[in-house]
C-alpha cells in the first residue's frame, strides 16, 4: 500500500465497515476544545453497528483518563481503556524488553507517577540507572541532561516515548520529545534503542492488543502522513487520511506514503448505508 506518489487517486469515502477503528485525536476527532464536524455521529454510529473503537495520541502529557474525560465532555462517551497514548506503548515496551530495570525519566511529573504506579524503580543516581526514558518535558533542564549524560556514559540504555520534534499549539509550537532526545544523543554519542510512539511497531502492537483484532480488520484514521499513515501501512492496517488537520491534498500528492483513503472529514469514514444514531451509546474497549 505504500510506494511512489504516482498512481490512482485514493477513494474519498469508506464504503465498508471494519471490525475495529483507531481514531487519532488532534486534527481528526477534535481541534483544541471543539469536536470536528461529524466526529461524534460517526463514532457513535460505528459503535452501534458493533465495531470496536479506540483513540490514539502521541502526547504523553495527560493520563488516558483525562483524554477520556475530554471526549465524554465533548459528546463521545469514553473510558480510559478507550485511549492509547505513547505512554501505553512505553509501558508495554519496558515490560517486554527491560523487566526489572531501574529507570530515570527525563519527563514531567506525570510520567514519573505513571511509571511508579506500574511498579518501576526510579532513581536519579547515574550509576544505578539502567534505562533513561525520554519524553516531552517542559521542565527539561541542564541538571536533567547531566544525569542522563552520566547514566548513558556509564552504560544506561535510552528509550523515548515519541519522535515528534514539536507539538503544535495555537500561535506556534512547543519543543517535543525529539528535542530532549537530540540533546542526550548529541552529548553522549549514543542512540535510543526504541522510540515507542507512532509510527513505531510498538504503538501499533499496543493498539491491536487493545482492540483484540488483527491488523487487516482495523481501519486507522488520522491526519498525518509520516506518523498515522506510515504506522497503519507498515502494520498492515487499512489507512484513512483526513484533511481536517495537519495535511493538505497537495501534501498527499507529493508524498511517497499512499493511504488507502483520503477523506475530507472524519464523517467520510461512515459507509453511506450505515445510519447515524442520535443517542449516545456506552464506550467499547
Amino acid at each position: 500500500m505504500s510506494g511512489a506518489a504516482a498512481g490512482p487517486t485514493p477513494p474519498g469515502r469508506v464504503e465498508r465497515r471494519f471490525d475495529g477503528y483507531v481514531f487519532d485525536l488532534d486534527g481528526t476527532v477534535y481541534l483544541g476544545d471543539g469536536l470536528l464536524p461529524g466526529a461524534r455521529d460517526t463514532v457513535l454510529a460505528l459503535r452501534a453497528a458493533g465495531s470496536r473503537t479506540v483513540f490514539l495520541t502521541n502526547k504523553p502529557l495527560e493520563r488516558p483518563a483525562d483524554y477520556a474525560a475530554k471526549l465524554t465532555r465533548l459528546g463521545i462517551p469514553a473510558a480510559p481503556s478507550d485511549v492509547v497514548s505513547s505512554t501505553d506503548a512505553l509501558l508495554r515496551y519496558l515490560r517486554l524488553h527491560a523487566a526489572g530495570a531501574r529507570l530515570y525519566p527525563v519527563a514531567e511529573p506525570l510520567l514519573w507517577d505513571l511509571l511508579a504506579d506500574d511498579g518501576w524503580e526510579l532513581t536519579e543516581d547515574p550509576g544505578a540507572i539502567d534505562v533513561v526514558v525520554v519524553s516531552f518535558d517542559r521542565t527539561f533542564s541542564y541538571q536533567k541532561l547531566q544525569v542522563a549524560f552520566d547514566a548513558v556514559r556509564a552504560g544506561a540504555r535510552i528509550v523515548a516515548t515519541n519522535p515528534d520534534a514539536y507539538c503544535p499549539v495555537p500561535g506556534g509550537g512547543l519543543p517535543d520529545c525529539a528535542a530532549m532526545l537530540a540533546a542526550i544523543e548529541a552529548s553522549t554519542g549514543a542512540r535510543a534503542e526504541a522510540v515507542v510512539g507512532k509510527p513505531s511497531p510498538y504503538m501499533a502492537a499496543t493498539l491491536l492488543d487493545r482492540l483484540a483484532l488483527v491488523a487487516a480488520q482495523t481501519l486507522l484514521v488520522g491526519d498525518r502522513l509520516a506518523t498515522d499513515m506510515r504506522m497503519a501501512i507498515e502494520a498492515g492496517m487499512v489507512s484513512a487520511l483526513v484533511l481536517s488537520g495537519a495535511t493538505t491534498r497537495l501534501d498527499v500528492e507529493r508524498s511517497e506514503i499512499r493511504p488507502d483513503y483520503v477523506l475530507d472529514t472524519v464523517a467520510d469514514v461512515l459507509p453511506s448505508d450505515l445510519s447515524v444514531t442520535a443517542n449516545p451509546v456506552p464506550p467499547t474497549s
